[in-house]
């Protein structure tokens, strides 16, 4: 029996703090007064997640949340690992004529049971589903720490001219 299971609408409160760990593992902590703080974007966020872990595919972006069960009896309803992933229709090209292209991110791992192969178990279950619902690629931004375990999963670096406008 797996380990990992499909993410929950009653696990949403646990993704994003299993969330805001990888944003804490990636990014410094922004200055005071400059970004809101983990428990008023994470309220404003957990109705939202809570329904697209209901109906994973109701858009045309398709969501899929991996997860394993913290180990320790004593922290029922905690989750130990974390993965998530959205399916993507881009206008076909060569290589992929469908345009189906994955997203991987918030892999996280609680603090005190890292190094145990949670995150690969999940994103083995990533993967399967992207394979499973036709994705030809699987794109994700990688952190230095993480980058061993994605470059074992098959994972390349590739040139990014990348851009981004914050809204």
């Amino acid at each position: 029996m797996s380990l990992v299971r499909r993410a929950e609408p009653e696990d949403a409160e646990e993704v994003l703090r299993l969330r805001q760990v990888m944003l804490d593992s990636v990014h410094p902590a922004a200055p005071s007064g400059s970004a809101k703080q983990p428990a008023d974007w994470q309220a404003e966020s957990l109705p939202t997640l809570r329904a697209r872990l209901a109906a994973p595919d109701a858009d045309s972006a398709a969501f899929a949340a991996f997860v394993v069960d913290h180990p320790a009896p004593e922290r029922p309803g905690m989750l130990a690992a974390l993965v998530v992933g959205t399916m993507e229709y881009r206008i076909g090209r060569s290589g992929n004529p469908h345009g189906r292209v994955g997203h991987v991110f918030s892999v996280a791992t609680d603090p005190g049971v890292r190094r145990r192969g949670y995150a690969r178990a999940c994103m083995e279950a990533l993967l399967d589903w992207f394979r499973e619902t036709g994705a030809v690629q699987v794109d994700l931004n990688a952190s230095a720490a993480a980058e061993p375990l994605y470059a074992s999963l098959g994972f390349v670096r590739k040139p990014d001219p990348s851009m981004r406008l914050q809204l």
